[in-house]
């Protein structure tokens, strides 16, 4: 603002011109004279109180005498109190402590905590309070605080209120200050006076007429109650803060009027302005009293340049709440001693961020910054409302340019699949997908009028518009509705998923609409001899219809019997008619499947049909509308070599009679396969009416009815019943189950006892009687299932060695429910009498001598059993083990009479054995074959690694397990973050890291360069044979639509770059792994438009959720996996679970427009293992402290489980590494050491208590001031609510407290959100963990990050123990970096088992061809 120098003399005329307000301030003043006076009254008769005991104490004498009769000179304090004005204040907190409730009221109470950092002895021990606990309950002492006052609304019994000490010595009233001639006032640009001058105060004091220092900030300017304020002015000129020879005294400046803020636009530093009647006064340094207010403003104002900043840099990221927590605490707050920012502080000054996020300007199309995850996050936790803003000004913060992901470099393939759509598709489309804008009606943008100038306005009728657009004005956009959109958008919660899945679906209708009707009204020929004859049939070759000719083979269009679907494309396969009925003619048609009824949808193209083994039987030949023209299309010899290059840009539209198809569907599990050759016609007679299509279904099946084969003419010896006849083998699924095979059955087959659930599974023991005045929030725990506990994970597979195969009947035909198997019965070790069956391994078994027969249907699989000292002699036996995940062994016998382990018999010594002759079932068995007790010899196909390009490569996770399971050798891979690609670099030490950019990298690779620009070479065409990677999503904001800028954002998204990479490379074998979502987001449109590129680039693919936990780790983990495979190569399967998991984290089916979709995996009940639990995957580990930071320590014991046997180096003298966790803040810190270490326990467990912390300071205890409509009193008749909303009235920013022990904002908002079930809690040793988040934060999405029972947060070493890394793998960077690398990551195990299905198609692939 432009300043000059004005007169004494001017000023005084101005404020003459004013003088009839300035009798009106005296006389105010005056007023508030006898009020301070009546303050001072009654708080001299308050001149006793009692301390924590009850025992009575005097206040301090000095409180009623007059500052003013005190001698303090005038440069060693600001606040000196005027000759009428008494000291009021007194320093509450030195008399009384901090409250603590009983029956709803405080009590006072004061503890140490002991709980230091660094005590390792404390650490694992949980804090003992039961002194102060005992204290609280013998305690009478009731104090009272919910008395308000009725001006500023501070409550009067609050330790935090405090009150005006009084005016500084000398004070003037404001008018005459403003004409002192030390001032330099600010006047307007031409040198006329202002009718409100500028100048500065230091020194100040804010307080209202009883008395009480008011925070400017809380809302009362805003709502016109009158405050004051006193202090030194200084001249707009000076620099100084200092109240020195130059500061003029004043008193009772006000009332003020207005207040705002220079914020940070012009450089790092804020400035705060007041208003009044006079003039404006920005402030510099508060007084003593006042500066902890002060202080509170100043955290306001940094914390939201730090966050406002944040977002509108690294919008584009869709950041978290954990990375929203990890930029604050890198900040500190200048104007306060470089204060460090906390998520206490985040949580405190809330409102103030959130209302400042929504007040940025965005442009038309952008979603507003306040729907990222991260702000949604913070809304709910703190219960947020946008109503009419509380602060007329916003600060203006400096402009930061903001980021976006780099333009996508995409092939000329990939960039035409989705122009062709968006160009011709997206307004058919858009009615559906955009949602409409709500409104709240209550916050302030709701208020306001539509501004006729932006895009949506100017569409609106009544701005002389089309009318047709739902887009709200730009400033009109509600926060509120878009918060609650982009929640409903994200179903990212499990029991919400779960829900979403469950809701009803419609079902795939296998059925084909063919109209019947009408089949006389066409006229029929058959032209020609007929082909065949039967009894009630004769079949042609030709017909005539309404004079065009039809031939076998031909494609026709066919009418439907519903309006509202389309015509059916067919092929005609053979035709009859009627021998009864000579004018009727009837067809067998093979029918497509059209793009559109594909998990594709409106994305296809119109023109592209699919196989799908869908026939039409005995449609009438009047049905047929017309021939149609259907193209069968080869795949190019030279595919792998037309990467990347220019296509056929032209488009055809649906013509309704041209189509083209090139590859099969599966309705059931959407599978893009290649067409599958014709089968033979497997009988010569009935040639004339055989159909390929229903060959193939039939042959399909029939894989699945049992069937038994070659019976014995003489049976063995334990096959006595006279009912039963034996057989050589039972073939089901392509596998002969016959002597000498392990089985698995379904659980319960042997209904055998099982230690290991019964320990797993127990419920966490509840307190008979709680003390609600200690435990004020334990009611909130009523969920029957804990999360992440094993109580509904089942059992895993029943594990018996057939001994025989019977059949109730003697054949020759036998039905499936006659089939039966003799077995031994083998045990796991949790089946038998062992101390520690943790401790076994989870693939080894116990022999029985026990043998029961059990029906064929309760077998689910093959198991390959071994005899441990069969195990080849050129491997080692978990080598052996880990190449196929259904091979189990046994090296002893346990005698379930006796309960003792013995040693094996000599038949079950021979199991597994390849060196074996053939036997003849003990010489009794008579058969045109022999019976082989063993399988036979298993070959292992040698297959060499394929060359791999690992895109968004992380530290490798996925690239460690697709090498674990010998299908991959990773020779390149990208990674933008240095410290993930130094990690991957670490571990993969042959492989070439691009630490870069991959669209710089890709469209350095298209342009024909051979080496980066690092000197690294590139890998060129036909040499990456399998590419794999998870490109991020953060390209797109969380709402559910797509209009025209998402279809933008989505061409330059990262999806678009990776799909990029495959089709110039054209590898073999691909994988996309993704959040679960990806199926969900936009409506599934992202996933419609991958799958399409792919198909488009001539690709077979799949999609699929898997649970990370059923393939051997302890944390539930779901993502999408999208797979696909070259032409002429065999499309991997999903691979079936290894390990049972928790039934309800393994919802994996999928819905997309309604229609539910499953992979092939058929073991969705159990597996052949049991669960692992954070016991397998951690006890072994040594015991650290908060804060511990030592990357490489001593482990101190032995593996104590399968897992950590497998985890651990074989060198028994490695080191363990990177077992160190992050340091939480006091506040923090004392809470985690007060969660109980009993499984399920989380904040609702804290006690309501005052406590010392670590660093000195004291927390204080949260009040319950209001009934709670939902929950009602406590046991003891207190109220339960910390917040006016409880009671149903609106939100107060008064009631918001902080430094408590209980979480103020939890209780706030629990009644809406499942009581923030989980946060602060603590992992259960026979549990799992939840989606191991990128940093574990006690308060994030994922709360559940306590150690089982010490106090801390998990280790980065204990994540990756979660995720199945091997102890040998490194990290890089911070303890941040570490665990954002391994937060993103796909398990190995996961990769692995992916990595065993690929080499079983390739080797598939390369036999058959």
């Amino acid at each position: 603002m432009p300043t000059s120098t004005i007169t004494c003399n001017s000023i005084t005329q101005v404020c003459m011109d004013k003088i009839l307000d300035g009798d009106e301030i005296i006389k105010e003043n005056s007023k508030r004279k006898r009020s301070c006076e009546e303050i001072v009254s009654a708080n001299n008769k308050r001149s006793k109180t009692e301390d924590n005991d009850g025992h009575q104490i005097s206040q301090d004498s000095t409180s009623n005498d007059s500052i003013e009769n005190l001698n303090i000179p005038a440069k060693n304090t600001s606040l000196i109190v005027s000759e009428n004005i008494n000291n009021v204040y007194k320093n509450y907190d030195e008399v009384e402590n901090k409250p603590v409730y009983k029956n709803g009221d405080p009590i006072v109470v004061e503890i140490d905590n002991k709980d230091k950092p660094g005590s390792v002895n404390n650490n694992h021990d949980m804090i003992d309070d039961s002194e102060t606990i005992s204290n609280i309950k013998n305690s009478n002492n009731i104090i009272p605080d919910t008395e308000k006052c009725n001006i500023c609304g501070q409550f009067l019994n609050n330790s935090d209120l405090i009150y005006y000490q009084g005016h500084p010595q000398d004070a003037v009233e404001e008018y005459i200050a403003l004409t002192n001639d030390k001032l330099v006032l600010s006047s307007g640009e031409d040198g006329d006076i202002m009718e409100r001058p500028q100048t500065n105060i230091t020194g100040f004091t804010i307080f209202d007429e009883q008395g009480h220092l008011c925070p400017i900030d809380g809302g009362l300017v805003e709502n016109d109650v009158r405050i004051y304020m006193s202090g030194y002015l200084k001249s707009i000129c000076s620099d100084s803060s200092e109240i020195d020879e130059e500061s003029i005294p004043v008193k009772d400046v006000g009332p003020i009027i207005e207040w705002f803020i220079h914020g940070f636009d012009g450089g790092d530093r804020n400035c705060i302005t007041l208003s009044t009647e006079f003039g404006e006064y920005n402030l510099l340094k508060p007084s003593e009293a006042y500066t902890p207010l002060m202080n509170n403003l100043y955290e306001k104002i940094w914390l939201s340049k730090v966050v406002v900043e944040f977002l509108e840099e690294y919008h584009y990221l869709q950041p978290s709440y954990e990375d929203l927590l990890e930029v604050v605490r890198d900040f500190s707050i200048p104007e306060l001693n470089n204060k460090k920012m906390t998520e206490e502080m985040l949580h405190k000054h809330a409102q103030f961020v959130c209302d400042q996020v929504v007040s940025l300007e965005i442009e038309e199309d952008d979603e507003p910054l306040i729907t990222l995850p991260c702000m949604r996050e913070l809304i709910k936790l703190m219960g947020i409302k946008f109503g009419k803003r509380k602060i007329r000004t916003q600060i203006q913060y400096k402009k930061t340019d903001k980021k976006a992901w780099t333009k996508a470099t995409t092939t000329p393939l990939v960039r035409k699949t989705f122009e062709s759509f968006f160009s011709n598709q997206l307004d058919k489309t858009n009615h559906e997908l955009v949602l409409r804008r709500k409104r709240c009606g209550v916050c302030e943008a709701c208020q306001l009028p539509d501004c006729g100038e932006c895009n949506a306005c100017r569409a609106m009728a009544k701005f002389g518009g089309h009318g047709r657009t739902k887009k709200a004005c730009v400033r009109r956009l509600c926060p509120n509705m878009a918060v609650e959109q982009a929640e409903d958008s994200d179903p990212d919660d499990e029991d919400e998923y779960q829900q979403i899945s469950e809701k009803k679906q419609d079902k795939i209708d296998d059925a084909v609409p063919v109209k019947l009707t009408g089949s006389n009204s066409k006229n029929l020929k058959w032209i020609g001899e007929p082909v065949k004859a039967d009894a009630t049939k004769i079949y042609y070759e030709k017909v005539e219809i309404d004079g065009a000719e039809l031939c076998n083979g031909d494609f026709v269009m066919i009418e439907t019997s519903q309006t509202n679907i389309p015509t059916l494309v067919a092929k005609v396969v053979y035709m009859w008619k009627e021998i009864h009925n000579p004018k009727s003619g009837y067809f067998h048609g093979e029918v497509f499947i059209r793009a559109s009824d594909t998990v594709l949808g409106e994305v296809s193209d119109p023109r592209e049909v699919f196989l799908g083994d869908r026939c039409c039987h005995g449609a009438p030949l009047s049905s047929i509308l017309r021939k149609a023209n259907i193209e069968r299309k080869e795949t190019s010899a030279d595919w792998f070599k037309l990467g990347g290059k220019e296509v056929d840009d032209e488009h055809f539209e649906d013509d309704g009679r041209t189509y083209f198809y090139s590859k099969y569907y599966d309705r059931f599990t959407s599978r893009f396969e290649d067409l599958p050759p014709d089968p033979a016609c497997p009988n010569a007679l009935r040639k004339h009416r055989f159909c390929p299509s229903c060959e193939r279904k039939t042959k399909r099946d029939a894989r699945n009815i049992p069937k038994v084969f070659e019976k014995l003419i003489v049976k063995s010896e334990i096959v006595s019943e006279q009912n039963r006849s034996e057989w050589s083998y039972v073939k089901w699924q392509d596998f002969d189950y016959k002597k000498g095979c392990g089985v698995f059955l379904k659980p319960g087959t042997f209904k055998l006892k099982n230690s290991m659930t019964k320990a797993n599974t127990v419920a966490k023991p509840r307190f008979e009687k709680v003390d609600e005045t200690i435990y004020p929030e334990y009611y909130r725990k009523n969920d029957s299932n804990t999360r992440g506990s094993n109580i509904d994970t089942g059992e895993p597979f029943c594990v018996g060695y057939i001994a025989a195969v019977t059949a109730a009947s003697e054949g020759p035909l036998v039905v499936p429910q006659d089939i039966y198997l003799k077995v031994n019965v083998l045990l796991r070790p949790e089946n038998t009498s062992s101390k520690f069956p943790q401790h076994e391994d989870t693939n080894v078994l116990y022999w029985t001598t026990e043998i029961r027969e059990i029906p064929f249907s309760t077998v689910v699989g093959h198991c390959h059993l071994i005899y441990e000292q069969n195990v080849p002699q050129n491997i080692s036996l978990q080598e052996w083990l880990g190449n196929d995940p259904c091979r189990f062994y046994f090296r002893m016998a346990y005698c379930k009479s006796t309960g003792e382990f013995t040693d094996l018999p000599q038949n079950a010594i021979s199991v597994g054995r390849t060196d074996r002759t053939k036997d003849k079932g003990k010489g009794k068995g008579k058969s045109t074959k022999t019976i082989e007790t063993v399988p036979a010899k298993v070959v292992e196909e040698k297959i060499r690694p394929l060359r791999t390009l690992d895109v968004f490569a992380g530290c490798g996770g996925l690239s460690e397990g697709l090498h674990q399971a010998g299908v991959a050798e990773c020779k390149w891979a990208i990674e933008n973050v240095e410290a993930a690609s130094h990690a991957y670099s670490l571990n993969n030490k042959s492989c070439i890291v691009f630490n870069e950019d991959c669209n710089a990298l890709l469209k350095t690779v298209m342009s024909g360069a051979k080496h980066s620009a690092n000197g690294l070479r590139l890998p060129m065409q036909g040499e990456v044979e399998l590419l794999c990677g998870g490109p991020p999503c953060q390209g797109f904001s969380g709402m559910n639509r797509f209009n025209s800028r998402e279809y933008s954002n989505f061409k330059n998204s990262l999806v678009a770059s990776y799909l990029s990479f495959c089709d110039y490379y054209r590898p073999k074998y691909f994988i996309l792994e993704n959040v679960r979502n990806f199926v969900a987001f936009k409506k599934g449109m992202v996933l419609k438009l991958t799958l399409r590129a792919l198909l488009d680039m001539g690709y077979q693919c799949t999609f699929g959720i898997l649970q990370a936990g059923n393939y051997g780790v302890p944390q539930t983990r779901r993502r999408l996996i999208i797979l696909a495979a070259a032409p002429g190569y065999n499309l991997p399967f999903y691979p079936e679970p290894t390990h049972v998991f928790s039934r309800r984290a393994c919802t994996l089916t999928t819905t997309i427009d309604g229609k539910r979709f499953s992979t092939n995996i058929h073991w969705d009940e159990s597996a052949p293992k049991r669960t692992c639990t954070i016991q397998d995957a951690m006890s072994d580990l040594p015991q650290i402290c908060n804060g511990a930071n030592k990357i490489e320590i001593e482990y101190g014991s032995m593996p104590e489980s399968h897992f950590q046997r497998l985890v651990r180096s074989n060198d028994e003298n490695s080191k363990l590494r990177d077992h160190i966790c992050k340091n939480m803040a006091p506040l923090i810190q004392a809470r985690i050491s007060r969660i109980p270490t009993t499984p399920g326990s989380d904040w609702r467990d804290l006690p309501n208590i005052s406590v010392t912390l670590s660093d000195g300071t004291k927390c204080k205890v949260l009040q319950y001031r209001y009934d709670d409509k939902r929950n009602g009193r406590s046991s003891s008749g207190a109220v339960r609510g910390v917040c006016a909303c409880a009671s149903g009235r609106a939100c107060s920013p008064l009631d918001k407290q902080e430094n408590t022990l209980i979480p103020w904002c939890l209780p706030h908002t629990g009644n809406r959100h499942n009581h923030w079930a989980g946060l602060y809690g603590r992992l259960s040793w026979g549990g799992y963990f939840s989606t191991t988040v990128t940093d574990p934060e006690p308060m994030g999405k994922q709360g559940r990050v306590l150690h089982p029972d010490q106090h801390r947060v998990v280790s980065v070493r204990e994540c990756a123990r979660s995720q199945g890394f091997p102890d040998t793998y490194l990290f890089a960077g911070s303890v941040q970096d570490k665990h954002r690398q391994i937060g993103n990551a796909v398990p190995p195990p996961l990769g692995a088992a992916l990595g065993r299905e690929i080499k079983k198609a390739l080797t598939l692939s390369l036999t058959t061809s």
